[in-house]
C-alpha cells in the first residue's frame, strides 16, 4: 500500500529517516566523485534550490516538499493542484522565478485530466512559509496548458527554463505518443515554446506569422525531458528517441527537428524510420545514442567545485542507470563520460556550493534517493 501522501498529513515538520545525516560511499575507481546519500523520497521528479540552501522537491504522485539538507526536515507544500500520476503523469518540473528574491514566484508543471483527456499544465504561485513552519504556494493559477489534450499517459515532457535575461519562459510539450502532432502547426505537442512570464505567447515567436500556434519556438520533437541555457545564451535540449536515437539538440528559433518523419532510432516494432541526413530539411541532433540511454533531467554546469567540467552538460540516464557528461565547444557537443550509478537517474541539479545533486527515479528497484556528488580527495 502506498504511504499516506505528505499533502494529506498535518502541516508540521516531518523529519526524514536518520535525522538528516547523510551516508557516504567510497568512489568506485572509475568515478572521479564520491557519493553521499542525503535523503529518500517517493519517486521524486525534479528539484530546485532556494537562496537559503533549502530545496523544493516534486514527487510523481503530486507532492511538493520543502527539504532542508542541513537537518533533513521535510515540510509539505500546500495548495498544489490535483495531479494525474497515471503512467508517465506526474508533478513534474519546479523552477524559481528569475526575480524570486522579490516576487517569491515558483513555477511548476504537472499532468492533469480534464473531461476525460490529459495534458501538461504550467502553473505558478508565491512561496509562503509561516512562522510555525507551515508552507504553501499562494495564489496558485494555471498560466498555460498544452493543446490539444488527448488520451494516454505518456510523453508529457513539461520542462521549464528561463532565458538568461529573465524575460521569457521556455516550456517543453511532448507529443504524447501521438507522433503527428509534433509536425502540426496548430498543436503545441512536440514543441519547445517561448512564453512571457505570465504564460502568454511571447511576441515575435518565429513561426506565428506562418500560421503556427503563437507560442511555438521550435517543433518536430518527441519527449523533451531536459532544457538548459549555456553561459553564452544557447538553448540546449535533450529528448528520448524511440528504440534508440536519444538526442541532444541545439534549439534554434523556427527550426524543425524532424520527429516523427526522421530519427536515428527505429519504431519499437522494428519498423525503420529514416535517419537524419544532410539536405533533408530537418535540424539534426548534435549527438545521439543508439542503444538508448533514456535521458532524464538536463543540467548546464556552471560551478567551480568541478572546474574541469565547467561548461559541460550533465544528463540523468533512466534505462541506462547512469550519469552522462557532454562536452560543449561553442555550438558543438561531444560525448565525454558515462558513469554507472546503479539506479535510474531522473534529475541532475547544481547545488549552491557547486556540487552535483541527483534524484533517483524511484522505479525499477531505485529507492528515489537524493544524492550529492563531490570531488574525491
Amino acid at each position: 500500500m502506498r504511504p499516506t501522501p505528505l499533502a494529506a498529513l498535518p502541516l508540521l515538520l516531518i523529519a526524514c529517516s536518520g535525522g538528516g545525516a547523510s551516508s557516504q560511499t567510497a568512489a568506485p575507481a572509475d568515478r572521479p566523485f564520491k557519493t553521499s546519500t542525503i535523503a529518500d523520497f517517493d519517486s521524486p521528479w525534479a528539484m530546485t534550490f532556494l537562496p537559503d540552501g533549502r530545496a523544493l522537491v516534486t514527487e510523481k504522485a503530486g507532492e511538493m516538499i520543502l527539504f532542508d539538507p542541513k537537518n533533513g526536515t521535510k515540510i509539505p507544500v500546500a495548495a498544489i493542484p490535483k495531479v494525474d500520476s497515471a503512467g508517465q503523469g506526474a508533478l513534474m518540473d519546479v523552477v524559481l522565478s528569475p526575480a524570486f528574491a522579490s516576487d517569491k514566484a515558483v513555477y511548476f508543471s504537472f499532468a492533469e485530466e480534464r473531461d476525460g483527456l490529459k495534458g501538461v499544465a504550467l502553473a505558478k504561485g508565491a512561496f509562503n512559509q509561516a512562522s510555525d513552519g507551515t508552507t504553501k504556494l499562494d495564489g496558485v493559477r494555471i498560466i498555460f496548458r498544452a493543446t490539444p489534450y488527448v488520451t494516454g499517459n505518456g510523453h508529457y515532457s513539461g520542462r521549464i527554463a528561463f532565458s538568461p535575461d529573465g524575460q521569457y519562459l521556455f516550456f517543453t510539450n511532448g507529443e504524447r505518443q501521438q507522433f503527428d502532432p509534433a509536425q502540426d502547426p496548430k498543436a503545441t505537442l512536440g514543441k519547445v515554446l517561448r512564453l512571457n512570464l505570465d504564460g502568454t505567447p511571447a511576441t515575435g515567436n518565429p513561426l506565428s506569422a506562418k500560421g503556427f500556434h503563437p507560442a511555438i519556438w521550435s517543433y518536430g520533437h518527441r519527449n523533451l525531458l531536459g532544457i538548459a541555457f549555456d553561459k553564452d545564451g544557447r538553448l540546449w535540449e535533450q529528448e528520448m528517441g524511440p528504440k534508440g536515437g536519444d538526442e541532444v539538440n541545439l534549439i534554434k528559433a523556427g527550426l524543425n527537428y524532424g520527429w516523427p518523419n526522421v530519427s536515428n532510432g527505429s519504431h519499437y516494432d522494428g519498423r525503420d524510420i529514416p535517419d537524419h541526413a544532410p539536405g533533408d530539411g530537418y535540424e539534426a541532433p548534435k549527438i545521439w545514442w543508439n542503444p538508448s540511454i533514456s535521458p532524464g533531467g538536463l543540467l548546464y554546469y556552471a560551478g567551480d567545485l568541478f572546474p574541469a567540467w565547467k561548461g559541460s552538460l550533465f544528463i540523468g540516464g533512466l534505462s541506462s542507470q547512469s550519469l552522462i557528461r557532454v562536452k560543449l565547444n561553442g555550438d558543438q557537443a561531444e560525448k565525454a563520460d558515462q558513469w554507472d550509478m546503479g539506479a535510474r537517474i531522473r534529475e541532475v541539479e547544481q547545488g549552491p556550493d557547486g556540487a552535483l545533486w541527483l534524484l533517483e527515479d524511484g522505479g525499477s528497484g531505485s529507492q528515489g534517493r537524493m544524492l550529492k556528488l563531490t570531488p574525491t580527495g
